[in-house]
């Protein structure tokens, strides 16, 4: 399903022949902290524009939440000193209000809040009138309708430069990430809205720098229309978020060391061989298909003689030796072992509503 949003194409305010790279700052701490930061990274000819973070919502009281609304003009002369729009989050109408009077240039919209539509509804309210780049973050939640009524209530304000910021998602699974990248949701966001810009924020995913340039390159990779990035002149001494900012010079390397490829090649011979594995691939998936209907077939006629002595659908010992014995058969195939959980998790799944479906008739 294709969703419909009165956007302007992003060719016209979106950076047409690189990737649009927004970075700065976690919070804006001090005058000189942002200007000194603007400084070393106006240095990389691909910055985009500065951030900077004015109001922060943590999780606990008496942490620190941003400098507030005496910080605005702070960044907005950083940006002006180094040639850059410069751009902060925004949680409700006094903070829209506040970044209209002090000539803010992009706005974006947190995960926090994206996650609560009557928040999203004040902010949507307080920018009618006005059309300015305005980002939508995913909610914390893997929750795509979530993400979607956030886009559709700014653009139904009368904001068409609309675009989305990818920043992952809380999981219960352990993982090196800070957020699971959960790529399949930003995939399906621009498959859902094409001529929506998607950025990715590799900071909020990474959660420290050292996993930072392998999701930069992915989202890259991913075919992202750009990144949002933390960077703070001296780290160490951050007030925020301290372990995934990353030093200016640091990240002009990352920058510099971003491998960005084309979504076409005109070589025909790549387009030949291409084509010809595309068509075994189709192959497969036809055979996969038609090898899982059988599978199902079977599972309905299971559930028929589970059904006629009185057994219950569930039979813990045996998932657990499927998951064991095809966890084993994938890794001799090269498999990875998330990637078979997550198929066999998907399989049990339909396998037991047909079984409920067949011992309820």
């Amino acid at each position: 399903m294709k969703l419909e949003l009165n956007i302007k194409d992003k060719a016209t305010w979106l950076s047409k022949e690189k990737p649009f790279i927004i970075a700065g700052p976690c919070s804006v701490e001090s005058p000189e902290q942002v200007l000194a930061t603007a400084k070393a990274l106006a240095v990389n000819a691909k910055i985009s524009a500065l951030r900077g973070g004015i109001w922060k919502p943590r999780t606990r009281p008496n942490s620190f939440e941003g400098m507030g609304e005496e910080a605005l003009p702070w960044l907005k002369e950083a940006g002006k000193a180094v040639g850059l729009p410069v751009a902060t989050e925004v949680a409700k109408a006094e903070h829209v209000e506040a970044c209209l009077k002090n000539d803010i240039d992009i706005l974006w919209i947190g995960a926090r809040t994206t996650v609560n539509p009557f928040s999203v509804q004040e902010i949507a309210d307080a920018l009618k009138g006005v059309d300015m780049p305005v980002f939508v973050k995913n909610p914390i939640t893997p929750d795509l309708n979530l993400w979607l009524g956030a886009l559709e209530r700014i653009n139904a304000a009368g904001i068409q430069q609309l675009g989305a910021i990818h920043r992952g998602f809380s999981s219960f699974d352990k993982t090196s990430y800070r957020n699971a990248p959960m790529w399949e949701l930003p995939i399906e966001l621009k498959l859902m809205c094409p001529n929506l810009p998607i950025l990715c924020d590799p900071s909020h995913i990474a959660g420290n720098i050292d996993l930072l340039f392998g999701v930069m390159q992915k989202a890259m990779d991913m075919e992202m229309d750009g990144l949002m990035v933390e960077s703070h002149i001296d780290p160490s001494v951050a007030m925020s978020d301290a372990e995934q900012q990353i030093d200016p010079s640091a990240f002009e390397e990352m920058i510099n060391n971003l491998h960005f490829r084309t979504t076409a090649s005109s070589n025909q011979e790549f387009k030949a061989n291409l084509e010809q594995l595309r068509t075994v691939i189709d192959e497969i998936d036809e055979e996969l298909i038609r090898k899982l209907a059988l599978r199902m077939g079977v599972i309905g006629k299971i559930g028929d003689y589970k059904k006629q002595n009185d057994v219950t659908i569930l039979q813990i010992e045996r998932w657990e030796q499927i998951v064991k014995n095809r966890t084993m058969l994938a890794g001799e195939s090269g498999l990875s072992n998330e990637f078979i959980k997550k198929l066999l998790e998907l399989i049990h799944q339909e396998s037991i509503r047909i079984q409920t479906e067949v011992m309820n008739k």
